[in-house]
């Protein structure tokens, strides 16, 4: 196992996490403005993370290649659901005495919604980013069959040469990293609630 394995597999985590915080944001705003929307759009999420990582992997290397984009979308559109989830939940929770609030003081839905509501679901929002993130480095393993790289290289080498150590090291590196990001989400988390008065929606 090498340390560029490990940084390659960060890679994919942490891209796909950026990208999925931006997705997962839009969509679920799109869902809690648009009441109309929020059970197709939580119905389409909900059976993108019930197909299997293979099949969808599979799906995706047809259009873009055996490449870390291909790894990457895969990773975005299988972790959307506790984001996307934790949006519409967190947005639709916020008190409505400080929607009226914000109201009488004449803010547009709109800037509600960006100064307002955001601010105050986001600690419940970050929460499902958590879970996403952390189910994300082990979904990648899968991405090294279809050209992605990171730890599951060294695991499937492991697994075809039957060598207990390569998958110890492989399956040690992968425990390591989701608790150091667990940790690292998890602490902010709290100091996301903290500053909102210890309180959590």
């Amino acid at each position: 196992m090498t340390v560029s394995m490990v940084l390659e597999h960060l890679f994919l985590v942490l891209v796909s996490a950026f990208f999925l915080l931006i997705l997962g944001l839009m969509i679920g705003m799109i869902a809690y403005v648009y009441p109309k929307f929020k059970k197709p759009i939580l119905l389409i999420v909900d059976i993108l993370q019930t197909i299997p990582t293979l099949a969808m992997l599979g799906i995706l290397m047809a259009f873009f290649g055996p490449t870390k984009k291909t790894v990457i979308i895969g990773l975005v559109l299988y972790s959307l659901l506790p984001v996307v989830l934790n949006t519409v939940t967190g947005l639709e929770s916020v008190d409505p005495g400080i929607r009226e609030a914000a109201q009488g003081m004449g803010m547009t839905k709109i800037q509600r919604l960006f100064k307002v509501e955001l601010p105050i679901a986001f600690p419940f929002i970050f929460s499902g980013m958590r879970i996403a993130v952390v189910t994300s480095v082990g979904v990648a393993v899968f991405g090294a069959l279809v050209g992605g790289g990171g730890l599951g290289s060294i695991l499937y080498r492991g697994v075809r040469t039957q060598n207990m150590k390569l998958l110890g090291y492989g399956t040690l590196a992968l425990v390591v990293i989701s608790l150091v990001i667990d940790t690292a989400m998890g602490q902010y988390e709290k100091r996301l609630i903290a500053k909102q008065g210890g309180k959590s929606i």
